[in-house]
């Protein structure tokens, strides 16, 4: 029985966040059920928080009680709704179906107190925050289904009765009102739908007339500056094209439109050179260049050099990094899949020492049996144990500027195309320790970070997720191979990117990201404030509508 109510709950919360997919419900949940904890001692709830029945005497007004939903309906709705469907009239057939504020009297009928606002069944009034009520529309009883709109843009609200709208009820209405629904005398009985059902009333007509509204508004809006947009746009494109370092389009796009380019074509291109070899996994190559191009930029951005490094060590275990391929060597998805020291999942190139830690022939896992393995295993082990003992005296090894001891980072001489097939198990035996000195190298230097500067929440997990590659025999079958997946070197590249840029009084970002950047914000603070608009607006629709 608890698995299938599991079930339902699972669908009824997909069906009712379809109606909705602007809110975000982890900060502002839709009203899915009444709550049983916001409702008068005379409201009996069953069938999931979804039936309401009468339990008092009903002998006055004063025997009148209300429930509220468990959330207030969230603004990035844009346009809500909820079907009431009357099981039964009862004795009287006083009910009332509404909204309400919290903290609003439940011992009276929605629309009687204020901040609470009702459709009667009795006698087809509204009540607006008065105990007095208005015509506004025909009665209701046993089988009848009243459905009640909410419009965030310009906070009106409407009913409908059967399928059939009978037009706005109430107007400037107050954010975060809650449906409700109020009884009064024995017998009365209501079901609540609150999407996840299809309703009576078809609600498609309501959405596509308040988008045409929207679209409208934002079709006709005229900035007082309209003759400065075309050249303010061509701006944007020209600062984006120049940042990401696309050099010959920047420079075209330049001659087209007559805009200036901020930076130099020469500087474009030497980034555009770095970027490439980080995008490429040769990430000790781009360290390098960035040091020649760019002399004292990592040296100032140690957190930025220690997340290269740790991109490195990453490229060196997947066999990409010059560090164990050598400047030049062929990519692996191009070298000679019949290479001994190939691994037929990840194939290397043999002639240019191109091995990852899975490329061994005498062991499924690429390490060498018997001693050579176990003694990776301590040393990984020894690598993984970052303890603070060992942080007291750290000697000055040449890391932090580019270069290292001897026996670290320095690579040992590249191997032969002519070496023998039978040497592969001591090729792999030298990239194992190569790969190990040049973490212990990066160990230290975290360790000299954390002395300095302090703990750097992003450098120990930089740190962590790099060494954890070592803890599997197949790297690039396990749960943490999506560190070896080439996506994960473009925010490495970017970080690089806007330093360099920042090194020459350039923006880190580029201003037309920052424009949607902040669109995106003024649609989250529209939602927080109230703004049902937020619905209907999206960049998507603005830029390719």
């Amino acid at each position: 029985m608890a698995a299938s109510i599991g079930k339902i709950e699972s669908g009824t919360g997909d069906a009712i966040s379809r109606l909705y997919p602007k809110v975000d419900e982890s900060e502002t949940p839709l009203p899915r059920s009444w709550s049983p904890k916001d409702k008068c001692t005379f409201i009996g709830l069953s069938q999931t928080n979804l039936r309401v029945h009468y339990k008092g005497v009903g002998r006055t007004h004063k025997d009148a009680a209300a429930v509220r939903t468990s959330h207030s309906i969230p603004a990035s709705c844009g346009l809500y709704y909820f079907e009431i469907k009357i099981i039964s009239k009862g004795r009287d057939g006083y009910m009332g179906i509404g909204l309400s504020a919290n903290g609003v009297n439940l011992s009276r009928l929605p629309g009687w107190e204020k901040q609470s606002y009702g459709y009667h069944g009795d006698d087809g009034n509204s009540f607006s925050s008065s105990g007095t009520g208005k015509p506004y529309g025909p009665t209701f009883t046993t089988g009848d289904v009243i459905g009640c709109g909410v419009n965030m843009i310009d906070n009106s609200a409407f009913y409908t009765k059967n399928g059939v709208k009978l037009g706005t009820a109430f107007t400037d209405l107050p954010p975060k009102l809650y449906p409700t629904v109020g009884l009064q005398t024995p017998g009365e009985i209501v079901d609540a739908n609150f999407g996840q059902s299809p309703f009576v009333y078809d609600m498609a007509e309501e959405f596509k007339e308040l988008q045409a509204q929207i679209d409208n508004t934002i079709e006709t809006f005229h900035d007082k500056h309209t003759c400065c947009r075309q050249a303010a746009m061509q701006r944007l494109v020209s600062t984006y094209l120049v940042h990401h370092g696309y050099s010959a389009t920047a420079e075209v796009f330049a001659q087209t439109t007559g805009q200036p380019i901020s930076e130099d074509l020469a500087s474009i291109k030497n980034r555009q050179r770095i970027q490439k070899l980080v995008l490429a996994g040769r990430v000790g190559e781009a360290i390098e260049m960035t040091q020649k191009l760019y002399p004292g930029l990592l040296e100032r951005n140690q957190n930025l050099l220690f997340l290269l490094k740790c991109r490195q060590f990453v490229e060196m275990v997947s066999g990409h990094d010059s560090e164990v391929r050598g400047p030049g060597a062929y990519s692996p998805s191009r070298s000679n899949k019949s290479s001994p020291c190939s691994s037929p999942t990840h194939p290397h190139s043999s002639s240019s020492g191109g091995n990852s830690l899975n490329s061994s022939p005498h062991s499924s896992n690429g390490f060498v049996s018997n001693g050579v393995q176990n003694g990776v295993g301590r040393d990984v082990e020894t690598l993984m144990e970052i303890e603070e003992e060992h942080e007291a005296e750290i000697p000055r090894n040449g890391v932090l500027n580019g270069s290292a001891s001897q026996g670290e980072i320095s690579c040992s001489p590249r191997r032969e195309a002519t070496q023998k097939r039978s040497s592969c198990v001591l090729v792999n035996s030298d990239l194992i320790e190569k790969i190990l000195a040049y973490g212990r190298e990066l160990k230290l230097l975290s360790v000299e970070l954390k002395q300095e500067h302090g703990s750097n929440p992003a450098n120990i997990r930089a740190l962590e997720d790099a060494f954890s590659l070592l803890a599997y025999n197949d790297p690039h079958n396990s749960p943490v191979a999506y560190l070896l997946d080439p996506t994960q070197r473009e925010p490495v590249c970017s970080a690089l990117n806007s330093a360099i840029l920042e090194s020459q009084d350039l923006p880190r970002q580029p201003p037309l990201e920052l424009c949607l950047g902040q669109t995106l914000e003024c649609l989250k603070l529209m939602a927080k404030s109230g703004l049902g608009a937020c619905a209907f607006t999206s960049l998507d629709g603005v830029l390719h509508g």
